[in-house]
């Protein structure tokens, strides 16, 4: 079982960094045996196939990547007014790394999302929970409505996350930033959007 599980790791490894690189269709399965050092036996073991591994990559790279964002932002904001914008300094640290390719969920369901309803559940249910993060974020502050505060804030991540993509810009990030901060300040007391 042991066995089992470490090559179900190093498979998803493997297709996360290959996947999220050169996109899901130009992978084949062979090359992310090769990559991933599990004999095609124990390939198939664990993904009877594509599509199912397709969508554990998915499933596997929400967790690492919301888990990332929600340490940065621990370690980053000292109280939790400043946790809206040090969401906005993460995805700048994530632009200027190694390898930055966008969105694995919004380009994951440009390739296959139309074809595929395992795709299309699994951005919609990252999106989902990225906005119920954004929700707690902000339910945390003195605003009149969380919810819809959150709604815009997601809609800044992705922008900015697509536009830097696009643009190669990383700094649509500190933009971004810019137009949260004045976005909670806005839906705070005394703001436009409160109450």
């Amino acid at each position: 079982m042991v066995q089992q599980e470490e090559a179900r790791v190093r498979l998803l490894d493997a297709a996360e960094e290959l996947f999220y690189a050169r996109g899901i269709q130009a992978v084949g399965m062979d090359e992310i045996r090769g990559a991933s050092g599990v004999s095609l036996k124990r390939l198939y073991q664990s993904f009877p196939s594509k599509h199912e591994l397709v969508e554990a990559y998915l499933r596997h790279r929400d967790e690492r990547w919301r888990t990332a964002l929600a340490e940065y932002v621990d370690a980053h904001a000292a109280a939790p007014e400043d946790a809206p914008a040090a969401v906005f300094d993460w995805l700048q640290t994530w632009f200027t790394g190694p390898g930055f390719r966008g969105c694995a969920f919004i380009n994951a369901y440009g390739e296959l999302g139309a074809v595929s309803e395992g795709v299309a559940r699994a951005a919609r249910d990252h999106k989902d929970a990225v906005h119920a993060y954004l929700v707690d974020l902000v339910r945390k502050l003195p605003v009149g409505a969380p919810e819809a505060l959150a709604g815009q804030l997601a809609l800044l991540l992705d922008g900015a996350i697509t536009t830097a993509t696009i643009s190669g810009d990383p700094d649509t990030a500190l933009r971004a930033r810019e137009a949260a901060v004045a976005l909670v300040a806005a839906a705070g007391p005394g703001g436009t959007e409160s109450g």
